[in-house]
């Protein structure tokens, strides 16, 4: 049994996380907004109270066209946060293994020829959140080298059920299903020609508890299921699954600024450390968010 410590627990991976270290039989504990990560006392409270031997740091601003917005937010939340997080793991759990959240964004625009991308791949973030998780890796490497064990972890793409409708997946299915319940004929999307590298939520927090026990300190681990698929897609069987004569239709308004055309990651290392790979179907993911959304609208 490992006790652990879980922030952003109450977001989307924080919610699959907890109940997966709970059916492992780890003692857990979570925080969530109680605890304000720019808020260095509060943060070394909570990890003294919980004296875990892992800390999963999860809980950041994860919403790219937002962050477009709220730059300086996303940058307090996420570096500062994760600086502040670092810090009070040292003083309160120094022996703790911590688990630092970044994103496969950090990469960027890259060329079909690099794919798939592996941890070793040159970074060119290209949004204000995209940005910030290079920031916070930054800080992540910076007490790795101070003799901190850090893990810093890189996933993809993810979903599956309780997903915030701000996402892809979930937004164009809950559009999908109002359509279909009011008649309509016609859905605004946004750009759906770009091509991402999906895994299931469940099979994501699978590998951040594996390397919570095997991953080495000061190592970056891609989390992938090394499969891109175009959002077009992923579009065309939700429209089949949920409403077939509803017409997608382009919306300016839902384009980003940037938009990276493709991404696909190795899982490699992550396989050579813990033996991982994905388990479960992109179909059953989606499969899985529909019919949670369609039982949330029947109740």
């Amino acid at each position: 049994m490992t006790r652990s410590l879980v922030t952003g627990a109450g977001g989307f991976v924080g919610r699959h996380l907890m109940a997966h270290l709970a059916s492992c039989g780890d003692e857990v504990v979570g925080v969530d907004r109680e605890v304000d990560v720019t808020d260095p006392d509060a943060l070394e409270a909570a990890i003294a109270a919980a004296a875990p031997q892992v800390v999963y740091h999860l809980a950041a601003m994860t919403h790219v066209g937002e962050s477009w917005a709220r730059p300086e937010a996303f940058t307090r939340v996420n570096v500062l946060g994760t600086s502040n997080l670092l810090e009070a793991a040292r003083r309160a759990a120094p022996e703790a293994v911590v688990l630092i959240v970044s994103s496969a964004d950090v990469y960027g625009v890259v060329d079909a020829i690099d794919l798939p991308l592996d941890e070793g791949h040159v970074t060119r973030p290209a949004s204000p959140y995209a940005q910030s998780k290079i920031e916070a890796e930054r800080v992540a490497r910076e007490a790795a080298h101070r003799g901190q064990r850090v893990v810093i972890v890189r996933p993809f793409n993810h979903i599956g059920p309780g997903q915030a409708p701000t996402f892809v997946v979930p937004a164009l299915a809950s559009r999908l299903l109002e359509a279909r319940d009011a008649g309509a004929t016609s859905v605004p999307v946004g750009d759906l020609s770009a091509r991402r590298d999906f895994c299931d939520v469940r099979d994501v927090v699978r590998a951040y508890r594996l390397l919570g026990s095997f991953g080495a300190a000061g190592e970056v681990y891609n989390v992938a299921s090394g499969h891109d698929v175009a959002i077009a897609d992923v579009a065309t069987w939700l429209v089949a699954r949920i409403a077939p004569h509803v017409e997608l239709i382009r919306s300016e308004a839902l384009l980003r600024p940037v938009e990276v055309p493709v991404s696909r990651g190795s899982f490699a290392k992550l396989q050579r450390v813990t033996g991982w790979e994905p388990r479960i179907a992109l179909r059953a993911s989606l499969e899985d968010v529909v019919a949670e959304l369609e039982a949330g609208r029947a109740r």
